[in-house]
């Protein structure tokens, strides 16, 4: 399993160039059962990863493009008069991958369809509960600069997410090949049972007893931290623990180790702490509170 992971995760390399910690979050969120929100500026990629992941891992893919005018039943789906009967047409929220570009262009009654499916698995219609495929990854991408014309995903909605992902411009060092070089077409190298079969065996990896106190003494000092509107929520609490045993599956170890626990923090958590009005005016950014959390529950790197 994990060699059938090392080959995706190489296939992926060959497509966006000189972005491996993106890739591996993007993997662990994956493998953690869980969704991604991609953030970062437009032209990076973001995209471009989504596809080639759902080529290359054999899954169902669906691309939305959120825009002002689109409607929630445009994402789930509707019930169409069909011979005489109304029939469920279901909408592109039936993939396995579903990409939600520039989620935040469409208004929170369009943001929120999206809920029930990323929570439950299953999409509600006339009274019907109608299962999605699995495994089932939500990938969203938002852009954090433009203002005009979006909407700020609400924390309801961001708790959902099991991992933010930061992309970032690309090092010098990449420049030259990004110019120079054209991005491979991905070969299929998992299928659907992949990722279900690599949840269970993470699951199963050994989390130390400091390291689960860390979690709880994280989620207890941000409960008290002035500089937050409110804590962690336990769901957010148990993406963190789950990324960190996917990350350590992913890294070929036997037990979750102090680095795994802190990566997975970076993915797990940033978005889901809320400063209060004084905290932003005053510049303060969620990954340095976060940095201070840490350097109080953790040995140091």
């Amino acid at each position: 399993m994990t060699e059938t992971l090392a080959r995706l995760r190489d296939q992926l390399g060959r497509v966006l160039f000189g972005q491996e910690p993106v890739i591996e979050g993007l993997l662990a969120t994956a493998v953690a059962g869980g969704h991604a929100l991609f953030w970062g500026l437009p032209g990076l990629g973001k995209t471009l990863l989504a596809t080639a992941f759902a080529k290359a891992s054999g899954l169902s893919f669906a691309r939305i493009q959120f825009t002002p005018d689109l409607l929630p039943a445009d994402i789930t789906g509707t019930e169409i008069l069909k011979e005489g009967r109304f029939v469920f047409e279901p909408g592109p929220i039936f993939a396995q991958v579903v990409l939600a570009d520039e989620i935040n262009r469409a208004p929170p009654k369009t943001q929120s369809a999206l809920l029930e499916a990323m929570q439950e698995g299953a999409v509600t219609a006339g009274g019907v509960r109608h299962p999605l495929p699995q495994p089932f990854l939500v990938l969203a991408t938002e852009n954090p600069v433009e203002i005009e014309g979006t909407y700020p995903l609400p924390e309801a909605q961001l708790d959902r997410f099991t991992a933010r992902i930061a992309v970032r411009p690309p090092d010098r060092s990449v420049w030259l090949h990004i110019l120079t070089e054209e991005p491979e077409e991905p070969e299929v190298v998992a299928d659907p049972g992949t990722f279900l079969t690599a949840r269970r065996a993470s699951q199963n990896l050994p989390l130390p007893e400091p390291g689960l106190e860390a979690l709880v003494h994280t989620a207890f000092l941000a409960e008290e931290d002035p500089r937050l509107r409110f804590g962690l929520s336990p769901r957010g609490v148990k993406a963190w623990r789950d990324l960190a045993r996917a990350l350590a599956f992913l890294r070929g170890r036997p037990h979750v180790d102090w680095a795994d626990l802190r990566d997975a923090a970076q993915l797990a958590l940033p978005h889901r702490l809320f400063l209060t009005e004084e905290a932003e005016f005053e510049g303060i950014e969620p990954e340095s509170v976060l940095e201070e959390l840490l350097a109080k529950t953790m040995p140091k790197a």
